[in-house]
């Protein structure tokens, strides 16, 4: 029977992926960009957002995507609240989409201290869906065999349960993306609605380790972070040499939210055979790109599914010091982009967000294919004197010492502030082994001037100063926990600022009080 299951499945994703790799070969992503934008302006062109920004004449002008940018402004999280989603959280219709939204994703991110509630209509959980098979069909290019597509999806997300005030629901997006699954997958999904409605996130640990027995899972998904803790105690709890000792047939694991690199080496201790990564850039605003080739680790923007983008280039001309975005920035189409070159995202998509700045840093790798990677956020990259450190460099300078020294460093952040008359780094390695705390800052500090012209010339001048702490890895989850950041779809910020810097020096100068 299992046999029987697996070629169904494998016939339907390979039947399924026939036309959209012969679509992804044709796509033009400037037409699919241009349609797209015309779509979500017509379908919203009687909303209050639509009627006040005249959709209408914009759609009527001879060239609709210069006519959009010029008249419409650019809002981030607190404008679109302030002016608009406040209206549709009291129960308003029609205010920036079509209808009542019934659903709002709590969302924090990693820089922001209060929950932002995003709509989630049908329209995009419907498009979420739509590119989640997309890729899981892009498996079928792959030679797993049949019995690996009867096997069970364990997802590790934020908890399912959502809260109903009386006029809507809100949670984390995994739990209303949950709600709507397709009846054909309740087979497969893990760890089942019962446990994933679990609010408290130790509470659904201990239950899915529980658990881990009497499944076969051949795909796991969530944060590295996390998956990575679960399968620890799994192993632990079980007297295992690797998960692949209960899971034998674990073939592919789908990654989200931070860059893998710095988990790789940990990931494979996990492992006793070969598995499969793949990336997706799914943010509570929407489904923006996936993996397409598991043997390349960059992904596809998606440009054909409920989204219209625009990119503004992030320098000094567009954001200030604390990464918030210009009015009179530039932003650009996709026909109009450069490759690598780092751009913040505006999205108007079908939830109703219109020219939001989502946060994240992307750069184009290859522009024909539309292929990306995520190099950081707006609110994280580091700049006090011009140094413009990223994400992206920071996680390569990372990775390289931990190859040099032969240790794991999965979690880490990094801090700006003033020293008297100049500036100076604190950084934050999480690592369990012995490390040279001296020699670290040394090599993060000559691989960033590497990778960074402008980290290495403010270095010789207002950049005199950096200055490094070895912890526990615990020490980010136990952090997290006590400012209630924990769970499933939660990760540590890689730059600290503000309160959230703050605390986390009364934290860590209370641990060393402790040692």
């Amino acid at each position: 029977m299992s046999k029987i299951i697996g070629s169904l499945m494998k016939t339907v994703y390979s039947v399924g992926n026939i036309p959209i790799d012969m679509k992804q070969k044709r796509l033009d992503p400037i037409k699919a960009q241009t349609k797209e934008l015309k779509k979500l302006l017509r379908r919203a062109s009687n909303t209050s957002f639509g009627e006040h920004y005249n959709f209408e004449e914009i759609l009527e002008s001879d060239n609709v995507l210069d006519t959009y940018r010029k008249n419409v402004p650019i809002f981030d999280y607190n404008t679109m609240y302030k002016n608009w989603w406040f209206r549709a959280l009291n129960g308003e219709t029609f205010v920036t989409w079509p209808g009542k939204v019934k659903y709002f994703a709590l969302s924090s991110g990693t820089s922001e201290a209060s929950s932002k509630f995003i709509p989630i209509t049908n329209n995009m959980l419907a498009s979420i869906k739509k590119a989640s098979l997309r890729q899981i069909l892009a498996a079928t290019k792959y030679d797993f065999t049949l019995d690996f597509y009867n096997k069970g999806f364990l997802m590790i997300g934020g908890s399912t349960h959502l809260q109903y005030n009386g006029t809507y629901y809100s949670g984390d997006l995994s739990g209303i993306s949950a709600a709507k699954l397709p009846f054909w997958f309740e087979y497969f999904y893990k760890p089942g609605r019962k446990i994933s409605k679990t609010t408290d996130w130790n509470t659904k640990l201990d239950e899915m380790v529980k658990k881990a027995p009497s499944w076969d899972i051949g795909v796991l998904v969530g944060v590295p972070s996390w998956v990575q803790i679960l399968l620890e105690r799994i192993i632990k709890e079980y007297n295992l040499n690797t998960i692949h000792d209960l899971w034998p047939s674990l073939s592919a694991y789908v990654h989200s939210g931070v860059a893998f690199a710095p988990y790789e080496k940990s990931f494979e201790k996990l492992f006793g055979k070969p598995v499969v990564y793949s990336e997706s850039y799914l943010a509570s605003e929407g489904y923006i790109a996936y993996q397409v080739n598991l043997n390349k680790r960059i992904m596809q923007l998606i440009v054909d599914n409920g989204i219209y983008y625009e990119f503004v280039p992030f320098n000094e001309d567009n954001f200030d010091e604390d990464g918030n975005i210009k009015q009179d920035c530039l932003s650009l189409t996709i026909s109009e982009i450069e490759e690598n070159v780092d751009y913040a995202i505006l999205l108007s998509t079908n939830a109703g967000t219109w020219r939001y700045l989502i946060g994240d840093v992307i750069k184009f790798v290859n522009k024909e294919k539309c292929e990306i990677t995520i190099t950081g956020r707006t609110k994280q990259f580091l700049s006090l004197v011009g140094e413009h450190l990223s994400q992206d460099n920071m996680n390569q300078a990372i990775e390289n010492i931990s190859n040099e020294f032969h240790v794991e460093i999965n979690e880490f952040t990094v801090a700006g502030f003033r020293n008297e008359n100049s500036f100076a780094h604190h950084w934050y390695l999480g690592c369990d082994e012995a490390l040279d705390k001296d020699a670290a800052i040394k090599r993060i500090d000559e691989h960033l001037k590497v990778l960074n012209d402008d980290y290495r010339v403010e270095r010789d001048e207002a950049l005199r100063d950096l200055y490094i702490d070895i912890l526990p890895t615990q020490a980010f989850y136990d952090f997290m926990e006590n400012t209630a950041k924990i769970g499933g779809a939660t990760k540590f910020p890689r730059v600290l600022k503000g309160k959230r810097y703050e605390d986390w020096k009364d934290f860590v100068s209370s641990l060393n009080n402790k040692r």
